[in-house]
């Protein structure tokens, strides 16, 4: 056991691969921050919104200058990060802010948001600018050519991991023998040239539905050997090509998924990518030659005494990375219905919901009952969020009641009618609208507050 941990964290690999995976990683957090204030986004989801739905309670900006000042830091953080400057600061800055503005409201709650805080939390920990980086330029002695293979095998190892549960998540009826959601967002897909015309064919959704699933749960197989992975990352391109003009909402985590996994390639494959990085900046210092076999040979001095510390984190870590997408088991109601256990586990495009929400605050000592108008505090999108989510909902009632009590010095009762339709089924009551909501701690402290599904 404890040779096989040496080989997987400590066996000495070139240090090239995290090198370009820092940059071209950096480069695609670069080219979001900017896009995200291109488009408005920092004022439209959090600047303009008057409520919250955070993660943790009590996180929250009221400041728009220091939202902008926040971004500006995150911009220049992740530019520093692809130029390797002040590089475990610019990328905690880059981790810290990024997490922030995720806790901030569930309503914009990604995956592929949740995957750059994962993979930017590892990037910070590793030596990924002692090469090729103005650090080593102001600091010559930190320069070095090898590294840990830990620093690299977290980083694959995490990748794997969202794809096996992103697979292991289409194992369901709704994805395999109804094809939903694909047979409902495919046909709004006609107006796409040439493939457009067949995306109304059921067929076409089973086709898709069982491809994505194979796909997920075995290429990060194919990508670990040297005589499947070209062949695996051919298929990569071409996956995430299709994802991302048959659904361009999706973002970024097409390009996050086919950039990080070049890591998968050998060290003389990165150096070849590096040496061309290299004459786009005009220099003139050549790469040495730098392969695994010779890598570790390299700069081979253990600190054992660190490994003592180093190897159970990293272990705690995987074990947290592979429990999160099974904790679901562990409750009890349908994960697609009341998504108890959904976010933070690669649950990737598996369902489309819609609902209606309808919230009445009573006043206990006068009986008069009114119903909130959600427009007052709620965006449009954080209406349609929270509609289709138990927690969301719950923390938009003691909000409404906690106004009132603070305003009339005691508490009322609040009841929700809501409806919900998932994946094609016909819309059905949703939330128990005979029990007093902001009595409630939790969502799930009352088994009968949400409706289980019947069909």
């Amino acid at each position: 056991m404890h040779k096989f941990l040496h080989t997987i964290f400590y066996q000495r690999y070139s240090i090239v691969p995290l090198v370009t995976f820092r940059i071209t990683f950096g480069i695609l957090l670069l080219y979001s921050t900017l896009r995200f204030a291109y488009n408005g986004w920092i004022e439209k989801l959090y600047i303009n919104p008057k409520f919250y739905f955070p993660f943790i309670e009590g996180v929250s900006i009221n400041s728009e200058l220091l939202i902008y000042s926040l971004y500006v830091i995150m911009t220049l953080s992740a530019l520093f990060i692809v130029l390797g400057l002040f590089f475990r600061i610019s990328s905690s800055l880059f981790f810290i802010i990024f997490s922030y503005f995720e806790l901030l409201d569930k309503t914009y709650y990604l995956n592929h948001h949740y995957l750059v805080a994962l993979l930017t939390f590892c990037l910070t920990i590793t030596s990924g600018h002692k090469y090729f980086s103005i650090d080593t330029l102001i600091w010559p002695k930190m320069k070095k050519n090898t590294c840990n293979a830990w620093e690299i095998n977290i980083l694959k190892i995490q990748l794997s991991m969202v794809y096996f549960f992103a697979g292991l998540a289409k194992v369901n009826g709704d994805w395999l023998f109804s094809a939903q959601p694909l047979a409902t967002w495919l046909p709004g897909r006609y107006s796409l040239p040439i493939i457009g015309q067949w995306m109304h064919l059921k067929w076409i959704a089973f086709v898709f539905s069982w491809m994505g699933c194979l796909y997920d749960l075995f290429i990060w197989v194919f990508l670990w050997f040297k005589k499947t992975r070209p062949f695996a990352y051919f298929a990569v391109l071409i996956f995430h090509l299709l994802t991302y003009i048959l659904f361009p909402r999706i973002g970024l985590f097409p390009f996050i998924m086919m950039t990080s996994t070049l890591l998968f390639f050998s060290a003389n494959w990165h150096e070849k990518l590096l040496d061309m990085m290299r004459r786009i900046f005009q220099s003139s210092k050549n790469l040495s030659s730098l392969g695994y076999k010779n890598a570790k040979n390299l700069n081979g001095n253990y600190d054992y005494k660190r490994q003592l510390v180093i190897t159970p984190l990293l272990c705690i870590y995987l074990l947290v990375q592979f429990y999160l997408p099974l904790r679901h088991l562990f409750y009890s109601g349908k994960l697609f219905w009341n998504e108890r256990g959904y976010r933070f586990s690669w649950r990737v495009m598996l369902i489309e919901k819609s609902g209606f929400t309808r919230i009445v605050i009573e006043d206990p000592k006068t009986a008069t009952r009114s119903e909130i108008d959600q427009d007052l505090y709620l965006t449009p999108f954080q209406k349609k969020e929270m509609s289709t989510q138990p927690d969301m909902i719950l923390q938009f009632v003691h909000f409404i009641g906690n106004e009132f009590k603070k305003k009339e010095g005691y508490a009322p009762k609040i009841y929700v009618t809501s409806r919900v339709s998932l994946n094609g089924r016909r819309s059905q009551p949703f939330i128990n609208d005979q029990i007093n909501a902001y009595a409630l701690k939790n969502p799930f402290e009352n088994e009968e507050w949400v409706l289980l599904m019947t069909r």
